[in-house]
C-alpha cells in the first residue's frame, strides 16, 4: 500500500478532489492538506511521515513544502503537478488532468 498526500494552498479544491480521484483505487491510500495557515486541513509534519508520495499542485507548493519540511522529506517522492487554482471541487477538467498526471508516478 502506498500512501500518497495531495497538496495545494487551502485544501479546498484542487487537493480534496485529487484524494477523492485516487480515494478507491487498489494500492493508494490517499489523504490532502493545504500550505496555507487557514486551510481546511493545514499540512503538517505526521502527514509528510505518512506520506511515500507527495504531490503538490504549483512550484510555490512546492517551495513551502522543502522550505518547512526539508528534514521530513527524506526518501520521498514530491512531484509538481503544474495544477493552477482555476478549477472548482471535483470540476470534469480537473479529474481528467488528474487522472492523466497522477498514474504514472504511482
Amino acid at each position: 500500500m502506498k500512501n500518497v498526500l495531495f497538496i495545494c494552498s487551502q485544501n479546498k479544491l484542487r487537493s480534496p478532489t485529487a484524494e477523492q480521484v485516487f480515494a478507491h483505487w487498489p494500492g493508494i491510500e490517499a489523504s490532502s492538506a493545504g500550505t496555507n495557515r487557514d486551510a481546511e486541513n493545514p499540512l503538517s509534519s505526521e502527514q509528510i511521515e505518512w506520506a511515500d508520495i507527495i504531490f503538490v499542485m504549483e512550484k510555490a507548493h512546492r517551495s513551502k513544502v522543502q522550505a518547512k519540511y526539508r528534514a521530513n522529506l527524506n526518501g520521498k517522492w514530491l512531484i509538481c503537478l503544474h495544477i493552477p487554482d482555476e478549477y472548482e471541487f471535483m470540476d470534469p477538467d480537473l479529474t481528467a488532468l488528474l487522472k492523466a498526471k497522477v498514474p504514472k508516478h504511482l
